[in-house]
């Protein structure tokens, strides 16, 4: 497989041995954020669709158990693409040649899911909607997002760039959920997803609706990969080739038992789970609550349009704070320490989400709730991955190996996995709740009528049972407050980082003892980068002058005068305050 990703794969636009900022805004920024917001969207509104455009409930069970046994499926998948990474050794690296295998995949199974027979049989929509949600979620996205989220862990063994590089990625998915999902679909998109009919929900304009959003998710998918592929580099992997090391093939059982027998590795992978849970659920049900939980929505001639307004508005009052957070997570994470921080922003989230159960039928209320939760949850939103990256140094340290690619396919299976579990759990809530799809036939003993508006000549407009609604309140309100104490609880004894600085001097010892052990010549980590980065600059020196002078010849130029031209503006710029910022 190596040889093979060889000839196939294309060199990386980053040249330096430190991180700069095109890498850090393009390939952990920008890029990510464009591969993630089609996901990110599903997230807020897959299961809407599935529910009201599809109607899925009405399989009954099927609504219930197939999101929640897919997690099983996504699991195996994710750990599948983990094996593959560990077992891949390129000059590219082990992650990143599965963010290209992943562009076909991911934009075939996106328009797969919405192209489902709904005039077909039952069964015949069952199977579609089993299989294709499976390619993307178990198969196509793990693929992408398994290897993005061992970049962190595998882009520098510098700890202040690697938390750096951390905080961007995961500033990139909190912007794909909290400004993608929350503020840009619900204003931009939702009507056009949920298109208002005169009876209620017009199921076959949305249908049609949610086709050709299919195509623009698909190609928005495949050009972020393609960005990320370009920008990204793995200098830990490079490091490996560059020393020249016989590689040692470590079979997943070694690497499964290297992981488990750590008390760290632990800690931080079921933090990771429950707290992603508890996001997972407020994301999924909040296209919901916004539905169904207040009066100016579902008393609006159009209540779609007015829902997409306040969604859009618990989005950007919810990202806020997530904005402002990337530029004070890291800092305040230097300070106080990875794990301090975190434990003290989701004490602070857990009061102020409890402010919401004063009336949970109160927009400003709420609003005020979900502020104060953003805010909390800044720290364990961006310290997150370079927690976990302080791990897998650790371990390397400890047995000799890293063990990425397992590691990074379980968190992968979390993200991915549990969004299906928690639709599975917010189905069977919905449903044994009573909730109504007022897209389709309505049994009037199920719901409760409200007064006929008279712009609307008298149709009727329903509001769901309280059951639903006390489960809405639950999901969206509730759940990630039971998950924020238990993450509290479990960081308490995450005390990894007083191993960091001897962990990285045992790692570098060990490489040292391999090189002269098989006969070779040991150069200090800064000697190696300082001349790499020589060597990268020599050529692309090199290839700005060839281009020059093939400018010049074509265009009848003088290349001792453009050239002279050139290293002035060259100068002007490093002296700039953007020059000097950049370095």
């Amino acid at each position: 497989m190596n040889q093979k990703f060889e000839k196939l794969l294309l060199p990386t636009r980053i040249k330096s041995s430190n991180v700069k900022i095109q890498e850090m805004l393009l390939g952990y920024l920008a890029a990510p954020f464009c591969a993630m917001i089609a996901n990110a969207i599903f997230g807020s509104y897959l299961n809407r669709y599935y529910v009201d455009v599809l109607g899925w409930t009405k399989f009954g069970v099927f609504a219930t158990f197939l999101p929640m046994i897919s997690s099983i499926v996504v699991v195996a998948g994710n750990l599948l693409v983990g094996q593959w990474i560990d077992k891949t050794r390129t000059k590219a690296g082990k992650a990143r040649p599965y963010l290209l295998i992943s562009i076909p995949l991911v934009a075939a199974a996106i328009l797969l899911m919405f192209m489902t027979p709904t005039k077909a049989a039952a069964p015949v929509q069952m199977i579609w909607i089993a299989v294709t949600y499976n390619l993307y979620y178990a198969l196509a996205y793990p693929c992408y997002y398994t290897a993005h989220s061992s970049l962190v862990s595998l882009s520098t063994r510098n700890a202040s760039q690697r938390g750096l590089l951390a905080t961007l990625s995961n500033a990139s998915t909190v912007a794909a959920a909290g400004v993608g999902a929350s503020i840009l679909a619900p204003i931009l998109l939702q009507p056009f997803m949920f298109v208002t009919g005169p009876n209620g929900l017009d199921v076959e304009a949305s249908y049609a609706n949610w086709r050709i959003l299919s195509i623009a998710f698909a190609l928005l998918s495949a050009l972020g990969v393609i960005l990320e592929y370009f920008f990204t580099r793995e200098r830990i992997t490079e490091e490996a080739l560059a020393l020249n090391l016989k590689e040692e093939k470590i079979p997943m059982k070694k690497h499964i038992e290297a992981c488990t027998k750590d008390k760290y590795w632990w800690l931080v992978i079921i933090f990771i789970l429950v707290f992603q849970f508890g996001q997972l659920c407020k994301n999924s049900s909040m296209s919901f609550y916004s539905r169904w939980m207040f009066d100016s929505v579902v008393n609006s001639p159009d209540p779609e349009a007015a829902s997409a307004g306040l969604m859009s508005t618990l989005g950007l009052v919810g990202g806020l704070p997530a904005a402002v957070g990337m530029f004070i997570a890291w800092p305040l994470a230097n300070k106080l320490g990875k794990k301090r921080s975190i434990i003290l922003g989701l004490i602070f989230a857990t009061l102020g989400g409890l402010v919401a159960f004063i009336n949970v039928n109160s927009f400003p209320v709420v609003v005020t709730a979900v502020v104060l939760k953003s805010i909390g949850i800044i720290p364990a939103q961006y310290v997150m991955l370079a927690l976990l990256s302080d791990i897998l140094d650790h371990l390397e340290a400890k047995n000799g190996f890293r063990s990425d690619g397992f590691t990074m396919s379980l968190y992968s299976s979390i993200m991915v996995g549990l969004g299906g579990l928690g639709m599975g759990i917010i189905n069977a809530m919905l449903t044994f709740s009573g909730y109504v799809n007022v897209g389709y036939e309505v049994d009037p003993a199920t719901v409760t009528l409200i007064e006929d508006i008279s712009t609307w000549t008298g149709d009727v407009i329903y509001r769901q049972m309280g059951g639903t609604e006390q489960v809405l309140a639950f999901a969206y309100l509730a759940v990630d407050l039971i998950a924020g104490i238990i993450s509290i609880i479990l960081l308490w004894k995450m005390d990894v980082e007083k191993y960091v600085e001897a962990d990285q001097r045992t790692i570098i010892e060990h490489q040292k003892a391999a090189v002269l052990a098989e006969g070779g010549v040991w150069i200090e980590p800064e000697e190696r980068a300082r001349r790499e980065q020589e060597e990268a600059d020599r050529k692309a020196e090199e290839e700005r002058i060839r281009e020059l002078k093939e400018l010049c010849k074509k265009k009848g130029l003088n290349f001792e005068e453009e050239e002279k031209k050139y290293q002035e503006k060259l100068a002007k710029r490093k002296n700039s305050l953007i020059g000097k910022f950049l370095g």
